[in-house]
């Protein structure tokens, strides 16, 4: 079954990774161990873009192929995968309204917790669609 991730744009470390993502549509991480994570990505598995402090600016679902590139004149530091379907969102799904779409799509209703510091976020995959289907309602 396919993986929903959130995957933070790295724009608080540089803003052009972000511009980056956008521009190229793909989904990126940055030395090690984050962009090992990018490597865990598999064909089919939907991916957010996540921008701190805005929220989810752009989707797609993954190749499955890992690349890997020099980044700031740095020997293969970036892992990255490119995003079909790619979209970005006319309006960015904050924080807030994610964790209420995911806590709306629990069985019980039990607040979901994100801890958004991070460089990738596991959703289940059933709650995760669920953010699918609300983009597309409104924000694309």
């Amino acid at each position: 079954m396919p993986k929903v991730y959130i995957i933070n744009t790295n724009k608080s470390n540089n803003p052009q990774a972000e511009n980056d993502m956008i521009s190229n549509m793909k989904c990126s991480a940055y030395y090690s161990p984050w962009k090992h994570y990018i490597d865990t990505i598999e064909a089919n598995d939907i991916v957010y873009l996540y921008s701190s402090g805005v929220g989810i600016i752009a989707r797609g679902i993954a190749t499955g192929i890992v690349e890997i590139k020099d980044y700031i004149g740095k020997e293969n530091e970036e892992h990255y995968m490119y995003l079909n379907r790619f979209e970005k969102l006319s309006t960015p799904l904050t924080a807030d309204k994610i964790t209420n779409i995911l806590t709306e799509a629990t069985i019980d209703k039990t607040e979901y917790k994100i801890q958004w510091n991070q460089t990738m976020i596991l959703i289940a995959y059933s709650l995760g669609l669920k953010v699918w289907q609300v983009i597309t309602k409104k924000y694309i």
